[in-house]
């Protein structure tokens, strides 16, 4: 199987815009069970997912650039979430490419519902190289593990 992948050039000024419709695992009382702190909140789009269907549309608008061997990791948020979304309501994340800088990439991003404007701001993500992410990775977990056998709590 050939690896090689054609790419487009990476260039400021490329982006992307995606929608979805927020659905109850959306907001944030559904986000975990685990945190008892959500659980009475109202049942709006959570910040996090907010900032989740931002990421994810920066990771699709970054695919047609990058060669199989490649992806992004989220390095920095800064987004304001300013207004509430309910269920049932469709918001778009609509993101662009300002600055290049070596292998961090810096996006600003808006997102919309139906109504207006309901968080903007800019997120910084890096290409990594899939295998060398994963070996520090495992060599991480391994260091961890280490030290648990050697300090158990």
């Amino acid at each position: 199987m050939n690896e090689f992948k054609e790419c487009l050039p990476l260039e400021v000024g490329i982006g992307a815009r995606e929608s979805v419709t927020v659905a109850p695992f959306h907001t944030v009382p559904e986000l975990d069970d685990t945190w008892p702190g959500f659980r009475d909140m109202p049942a709006v789009l959570a910040t996090a997912m907010m900032i989740g269907f931002v990421e994810q549309t920066c990771i699709e608008a970054l695919r047609p650039y990058l060669p199989p061997q490649q992806r992004t990791v989220g390095t920095h948020v800064n987004v304001s979430h300013l207004a509430p979304t309910p269920v049932g309501m469709s918001f778009e994340a609509d993101v662009k490419l300002v600055e290049i800088n070596s292998n961090s990439l810096l996006f600003t991003v808006s997102c919309r519902d139906e109504v207006g404007l309901i968080g903007e701001g800019t997120h910084t993500r890096a290409i990594i190289d899939l295998q060398r992410f994963a070996q520090r990775a495992n060599e991480k977990r391994e260091r961890w593990k280490c030290a648990k056998a050697t300090h158990p709590s």
